[in-house]
This record gives structure tokens, C-alpha cells and sequence, in this order.
């Protein structure tokens, strides 16, 4: 991915509509935008294999956000950002007091991560309005900006053990704090919502319940998002072995 500095000068055009591509030519960003993504797009999978003996999924709901979902075409440094709306969405549907005690504010804007990022004084005035990718750590600092929530970031070196080693600390993850994961790394820089975990016995390997925000198009019914492998299973032993991992996990569990 291009660096920040050659990147000053394809300043993006926030504007209140965006013609995104041919295929979903004239969607446009409204106040209400997040109405028209898909909730809970793992509902319905089926198990990864026959004889798995422990999976653990997120508790409650959350959104797929994807490349253009809003009508801005991020193809190519959006991932992070999206898969950052999908955990805030989360917190949102599935976390937050509900009204009257508390209102949850909607997931933050591609902009708004941006100039949040600037105003905490992680990244200079210039990345407002880039094209510049975020990660795991960027995530971090957003979600505890927006929501208080702190996340935990672990880094999982190479490798098909350290691998498999994460698959249990996902288990973990899962059940006491409930939340969707996000995961990027650097020969495999793609950045994924990890949304569960299967394992199967005998140490034949685990399985990621991957959220993939690289679909860019009109919005997809839940059996076309399943079916073409956006939401799908992935095993473990797929994964990049010569690329490390951090992973994000929000620590949402009340005391």
C-alpha cells in the first residue's frame, strides 16, 4: 500500500453523494446509510466440519461494512476502516446501555476515524482526508476515542503452531467478552473481521469465522454474502504461515 506522503495529493472528496463504480452507480451517503447493510451476515453457516468439539461466536449483532457500503470507494485502503465500523456496530447493537440509561453513538464515518486519528495525535493534519490504510493499533485507539472501550492488540509471529495458538486465545476472546476480532498483518496486510472459532479434535486444526471487507458492490442478500465466500470459514493452516498477525480484541466485559 502507498505511503502517506505519496498520498497528500489524492485528497478524497467527502462530499454528501458519491457516484462509486458501475455497479452501484448513483448510491449516495445519507444520514441513514446504515440502515441498508446487512445485519448478522454469519447467521445461517454451516458448521466447518463434522466432528468439531468447541466453537465460540460473538454475542449479539453486528453490521457487514465493506468497500463502498457508504457510497465512498475506499477499494484498496478501506478494509481496516471497515472492519472497524463492524466492531463499533457491535457495540452499538449489542453492548451499549439501551435508551433511556445510555445512547450509543452510530459507527464513526471513514472522515471521523480520520480526524479523530489527528486529534488524538497519533497521525499528522495532512492524513485527514487520505488514502491512507489503518491497522489493529489505529483500531485500538478509535474505538477507546468513540466508545471507552480498550482493546487488547496481540501479535501472532508466523507460523502454523503460533497460528493455532491464537485459534485458543480467540476461544477465549469469544466467550467473556463477546465481541467481533479484527486481524491484519504484513505479507497478508488484508484486514479481516473475525467474527468466531471451531476447533476440531486431535489437533487437526481450527477454523476463523472471517467477515471479509473487500466486496465492493450493491448490497448482497445474505445467501449471495455466504455463498460467494464474503462471510465464510477459513482454516487456520490457510492463513499466510510467513506473515504475522496482530489481532484486535475490544475488552467489552462489565465488571
Amino acid at each position: 500500500m502507498a505511503n502517506l506522503e505519496e498520498n497528500i495529493s489524492e485528497r478524497i472528496d467527502w462530499g454528501e453523494k458519491a457516484v462509486v463504480g458501475e455497479k452501484h452507480k448513483g448510491t449516495e451517503r445519507t444520514a441513514d446509510w446504515t440502515g441498508t447493510l446487512l445485519n448478522n451476515a454469519h447467521i445461517g453457516l454451516p458448521s466447518p466440519a463434522p466432528d468439531v468439539v468447541k466453537c465460540s461466536l460473538i454475542s449479539g449483532e453486528c453490521l457487514y461494512f465493506h468497500y463502498g457500503c457508504d457510497g465512498q470507494d475506499d477499494r484498496g485502503w478501506g478494509c481496516g476502516y471497515r472492519t472497524l465500523q463492524t466492531m463499533a456496530s457491535w457495540l452499538c447493537q449489542s453492548w451499549a446501555p439501551p435508551p433511556p440509561k445510555g445512547k450509543c453513538r452510530p459507527p464513526p464515518s471513514l472522515p471521523e476515524i480520520q480526524h479523530a486519528l489527528v486529534a488524538m495525535g497519533d497521525k499528522l493534519a495532512m492524513f485527514a482526508g487520505s488514502r491512507e490504510w489503518i491497522g489493529t493499533f489505529e483500531a485500538a485507539l478509535v474505538l477507546d476515542y468513540y466508545y471507552d472501550v480498550p482493546c487488547k492488540v496481540v501479535h501472532v509471529r508466523g507460523g502454523g503452531v503460533e497460528l493455532e495458538r491464537a485459534a485458543e486465545e480467540l476461544h477465549q476472546h469469544f466467550q467473556s467478552q463477546g465481541s467481533p476480532v479484527m486481524m491484519g498483518g504484513d505479507r497478508d496486510n488484508s484486514s479481516k473481521g473475525i467474527l468466531g472459532v471451531c476447533t476440531r479434535p486431535g489437533g487437526q486444526g481450527s477454523y476463523l469465522l472471517v467477515m471479509d471487507p473487500h466486496y465492493y458492490g450493491p448490497r448482497l442478500e445474505m445467501t449471495s454474502v455466504q455463498g460467494l465466500g464474503w462471510v465464510s470459514w477459513k482454516k487456520v493452516g490457510s492463513l499466510d504461515h510467513s506473515s504475522f498477525y496482530n489481532l484486535c480484541l475490544p475488552q467489552t466485559s462489565r465488571k
